[in-house]
This record gives C-alpha cells, structure tokens and sequence, in this order.
C-alpha cells in the first residue's frame, strides 16, 4: 500500500524523523554530526526554512521545521539526504542508501 501525500503548509511547524536505514547508525563520528549540521544550514538557507530546534542521535535525526514555501520542506530533505549521503560513501568507502524509506529519483 503506497504512503499516503504528506501535508505540505507553508508557515506551520513541522517534526521531521529522519531513520537511518534499517534503523542502523547514520553517524559514525563527530565530524559526521558537524558535516550533516553543515548540509542542514545550507539547506535550510537555501529552501527558505527556519531550523527551530533538532537532535542527532546515532540513527536518528529529529527537526522542527517551518518551510517558507509548500515545497520547501521536501527540497530541503531531498538536498539534505543526498548531501550527507554523498559525505558518507565517500569518508567511509561505502556506496548505497543510508536513509530508511529512501526513493532513488528516476
């Protein structure tokens, strides 16, 4: 059964999860948080959201989120999760997906 549309309201907050892929670790030391922090801000600047508050755990992410715009919000996380994964494969020598719930574009 596919997911069902996501709510998309420019202005509201927003809890975002972010699950490493088979809840496994997605970060593996500290210059990893910084790196995703890094890709987050310049996301967040990019897509116009405002970062109210989040917490890295070791496969976990969780954000509080307000998108300026109804797409900004998804333009972030696809930025974000692409980002932090090409930092990934590349520092540690891996390649795939390191999210859960991941769709490859076409």
């Amino acid at each position: 059964m596919p997911r069902r549309a996501r709510v998309r309201h420019a202005g509201v907050p927003q809890h975002v999860i972010q699950r490493g892929n088979n809840r496994a670790a997605c970060f593996f030391a500290d210059e990893d948080y910084q790196s995703y922090l890094d890709s987050l801000l310049e996301g967040a600047t990019r897509y116009g959201c405002s970062i109210h508050a989040y917490v890295l755990m070791t496969s976990h992410v969780h954000l509080l989120v307000t998108p300026e715009a109804d797409e900004s919000l998804s333009c972030l996380m696809r930025y974000l999760g692409s980002r932090y994964v090409q930092y990934v494969n590349h520092v540690y020598r891996r390649s795939g997906t390191l999210w859960e719930g991941v769709i490859s574009p076409v």
